[in-house]
């Protein structure tokens, strides 16, 4: 995560800019959605408040309409000469403690009896809407222009102890006050979403700084890029990747993996969301996610590879969120590893022959300093006998030029530190080695003959002793390889071929013979240790023949 926030790497980032970064882009359609929102909110709540009230004051209007209707006073004064002089005077203070804005009384042919203004008592109603109420005997809402202006009524028919309709109550409420109301309740209301919406603006703004922090600043632009670049690296890695989440189930796995994945035994085909232990049993990734501790170079078994392994935790912000293993096919270490052993050897071997001719070198100059010409020449074509006799014996007893390479370097090694090695002359090698084997048997012979010297150069010149004997008769070709050193106790030969296992002091042991084993191994081969007759140890050495 630290190289999301790696400004090195934002720079190179090439997309041009938008006119608005992310932040900005999310505070205005989040603004905007709340806008549209609380504004169709606010749309629908004015309509639904409107209507209510005046369906509120419709049945208010009603109300008082039926209680008036139903005085008995007001019925009897109908059957009077005068009914508006007893009518007006009882219906006016109902009208105040109603709010009402007018009451009116009127007969069959709708002729008022009471009005709110005296000057229209007398005279024909207006409106329109009375004749369900006087017809039909309905009680009703209605809505119509009367001579005060638009108002919302309610009619009720005034009916006689007979059950006779002889008049109508109309009482109503001006549009005008029913808008002024709903006016004044609207402005509340808008008030209000508007606070809200000012709420949802702040928090906008908190939003989409919470989520450009966590996007480490980034811009989607920037996002896409790096995603597209840590994706082509991951898959382009020559190391397996796999990352798990907190509860095991894989969440990442890059092509390197997939391959090595595929060549066991499972089928499957599809990684992502499966448990990494379905996918993968000797997995120790959960013991990652249980204890939280990496682990570096691990080896594991996959199908029929081995396998080194480094896992390690991932964290946020201080909680475990997952894990991440990678690993690395072993065999490719190996043969890495042999291959340097191989030029190690060679070095080693041409490092001791020039050591050795130095001195040789040095000694015959000596001699022709000293004017001793004779001892000189004795001298030089005594050691040119003993280099023959060696490359004559080699040539002799082995066909192959690389193994006869090695067998003389190591013979030179020897003579340098003053340790006696001697190849049985019965020994022989004559069958032609493949490459595979020829490689794999320097390699074997370079370590093997490499820890027999160690074992004798700090033993008394007497006992500085090894012994090689090779032979390809029958079906396999045997190596025997013996020192006169201390040999190796028995309850060490069971794990003398087991890498890091080492009886010399000091770090990086434990290497060759595991190597050795390893490579004969490949080949089909194998190597076991016993007693030797010198003394020491006896290295058998066992290859088939192709």
């Amino acid at each position: 995560m630290s190289s999301i926030q790696d400004n090195n790497s934002r720079k190179y980032l090439t997309q041009p800019k938008t006119k608005l970064n992310l932040k900005m882009k999310m505070t205005f359609l989040i603004v905007l959605l709340i806008i549209g929102m609380f504004a169709i909110m606010g749309v629908f709540l004015q309509y639904f408040l409107s209507d209510t009230l005046e369906a509120q004051l419709g049945e208010r209007a009603l109300s008082v309409a039926e209680s008036v209707a139903h005085i008995p006073e007001l019925k009897e004064a109908f059957y009077l000469d005068e009914p508006a002089e007893v009518i007006q005077p009882l219906v006016a203070p109902i009208r105040k403690a109603t709010k009402a804005e007018f009451i009116v009384v009127g007969n069959l042919q709708e002729i008022r009896y009471a009005h709110p203004i005296p000057e229209q008592i007398g005279r024909k109603m207006v409106g329109e809407d009375n004749d369900r109420a006087l017809l039909h005997g309905e009680s009703y809402v209605s809505k119509a222009t009367g001579s005060l202006g638009q108002s919302i009524r309610g009619k009720v028919p005034v009916v006689s102890d007979q059950g006779e309709v002889i008049g109508v109550v109309s009482v109503g409420f001006l549009n005008d006050d029913v808008q002024s109301i709903i006016h004044h309740y609207s402005r509340e209301l808008w008030l209000v979403l508007i606070a809200i919406v000012g709420v949802g603006v702040i928090g906008a703004i908190f939003i989409a700084h919470y989520i450009k922090k966590l996007l480490f600043g980034l811009e989607p632009e920037e996002i896409s890029h790096l995603l597209l670049q840590k994706e082509t690296i991951l898959q382009s890695t020559h190391e397996g990747i796999i990352a798990v989440n907190k509860d095991g189930a894989i969440t990442m796995i890059n092509a390197a993996a997939k391959r090595l994945l595929r060549n066991r035994e499972s089928k499957t085909e599809e990684f992502i969301g499966k448990p990494i232990l379905d996918v993968l049993p000797t997995s120790k990734l959960h013991e990652v996610l249980e204890h939280g501790v990496s682990q570096y170079n691990k080896e594991l078994l996959v199908g029929n590879d081995v396998v080194l392994v480094n896992r390690v935790p991932i964290y946020y912000q201080e909680t475990l969120i997952g894990a991440v293993s990678t690993f690395r096919n072993k065999t490719e270490i190996e043969n890495l590893t042999k291959e340097l052993t191989r030029v190690s050897q060679y070095a080693d071997a041409l490092r001791a022959q020039t050591h050795e001719f130095s001195n040789k070198m040095y000694t015959i100059l000596g001699l022709i300093q000293l004017e001793r010409n004779d001892e000189a020449v004795d001298f030089i074509r005594r050691e040119s006998n003993i280099q023959q006799k060696w490359i004559r014996l080699l040539v002799e007893k082995v066909s192959d030029p690389m193994v006869s390479a090695i067998l003389l370097g190591k013979v030179n090694q020897a003579n340098e530190q003053k340790v006696r090695l001697s190849i049985d002359p019965d020994s022989q090698l004559t069958h032609r080695l493949p490459n595979t084997e020829r490689d794999a048997l320097v390699t074997v012979l370079g370590n093997v003959i490499e820890n027999a010297i160690d074992a004798v150069k700090m033993n008394p010149d007497s006992k500085r002793e090894v012994s090689i004997f090779f032979t390809d008769l029958g079906d396999e070709i045997l190596f025997e390889i013996e020192d006169s050193g201390q040999g190796v106790p028995s309850d060490m030969t069971l794990n003398i071929f087991n890498q890091g296992f080492s009886t010399k002091e000091g770090f990086h042991r434990g290497i060759g013979l595991a190597l050795t084993k390893q490579v004969l191994k490949d080949i089909g081969g194998e190597i076991l240790v016993e007693d030797g007759e010198l003394g020491g140890a006896c290295f058998v050495i066992t290859i088939p023949k192709r």
